[in-house]
């Protein structure tokens, strides 16, 4: 006779799930970086254009999107505060600064656009341009610094290692927005786009270069697993995607480019998270298998995890058909 299942006694179907949640959260870390990534490239781009309707287009590629690509940094919030509560409180509050100036760019990169459509003057539309264009570049430079405090362990706020992956994080979102918009727009505005992204590729790796060796030379603990083979296969990996995202742009490949971006986006988490593995927060010294929450709850946040986020997806899927294909000259936020 078989024993009946018990959620407080194990793991469902003795699956690793404190290593699938630890995989999991960085999967949702990716996804929001790769989709309001693209938000943050095409922020930055902005202040390439001169053109009004070439800005207004930028703007209205984005507007049906940005809102709702952000719900993936508050499922990410989540996420670690579910499985990993100690590492939320730990790692937050040692950063909270930073937590602060990640929100306050996000809120300036949210509302600029709002604000630069509600008046035709030039001066005003000039001032949150300004303000767009700010709150796009640093967002992602201030995710790029945090994350990359969280991988090698910095209690301090402003690294060496956290800067120079702060900006690798800027090329990649514009080599992720160059590719977006490659797809939505159409004539002259994507043929300028190519040398774009060209350059913000090329800019992407020569930043990763660096940061990898800013890392390996200013943080002993993590060497072993930065020269590890799952870490030279991902940065292998990110050189090959680079050679495809050219070779894509060039051809005029737009969905291939994009996926490439998106491919790119992913391997950067993935060499993040190696880094960081077995620790989730290596300030504080919690390993994954510590530092997860208890088995009850972690199978039951589990079930709800296989329930609701295939149903997140196909909304998703069904936002981006709904406004698929290029945006139209003349057409606005």
């Amino acid at each position: 006779m078989t024993k009946p299942l018990s959620l407080a006694a194990e793991p469902l179907f003795g699956l690793p799930l404190a290593e699938l949640w630890f995989g999991l959260l960085f999967f949702i870390l990716g996804t929001f970086l790769f989709l309001d990534g693209f938000d943050f490239g095409v922020g930055a781009l902005f202040a390439t254009r001169e053109d009004h309707e070439e800005r207004e287009q930028l703007i209205a590629a984005i507007g049906p999107f940005w809102d709702g690509n952000e719900v993936w940094l508050v499922v990410f919030g989540g996420a670690l505060f579910a499985a990993f509560p100690v590492v939320y409180a730990s790692l937050f509050s040692r950063h909270y600064l930073l937590m602060f100036a990640i929100l306050g760019a996000l809120i300036l990169r949210g509302l600029a656009p709002e604000m630069y459509e509600q008046r035709e003057d030039a001066n005003w539309q000039r001032l949150w341009g300004r303000a767009f264009v700010v709150g796009s570049v640093t967002a992602p430079f201030f995710l790029g610094l945090f994350t990359a405090n969280w991988a090698v362990g910095a209690s301090r706020t402003l690294t060496l290692p956290g800067v120079v992956v702060g900006l690798a994080v800027v090329a990649l979102t514009i080599v992720d927005g160059a590719a977006f918009l490659r797809l939505k727009t159409r004539g002259d505005l994507r043929a300028d786009l190519r040398a774009d992204a060209q350059r913000a590729v090329v800019a992407y790796l020569i930043l990763v270069v660096l940061a990898l060796a800013t890392i390996y030379a200013t943080t002993p603990p993590v060497r072993a697993a930065l020269l590890s083979p799952v870490a030279l296969a991902l940065v292998g990996v990110t050189v090959g995607l680079a050679v495809g995202y050219v070779l894509a742009i060039r051809a005029d490949r737009h969905y291939l480019a994009f996926a490439a971006a998106a491919g790119l986006v992913f391997a950067l988490v993935a060499v993040v998270a190696r880094l960081t593995y077995p620790y989730v927060d290596r300030v504080a010294g919690v390993t994954v298998s510590e530092g997860i929450v208890s088995t009850l709850p972690l199978n039951l946040m589990s079930i709800g995890a296989a329930v609701l986020l295939p149903l997140v997806f196909v909304y998703f899927g069904v936002l981006y058909s709904a406004f698929s294909g290029p945006v139209e000259a003349g057409e606005s936020y």
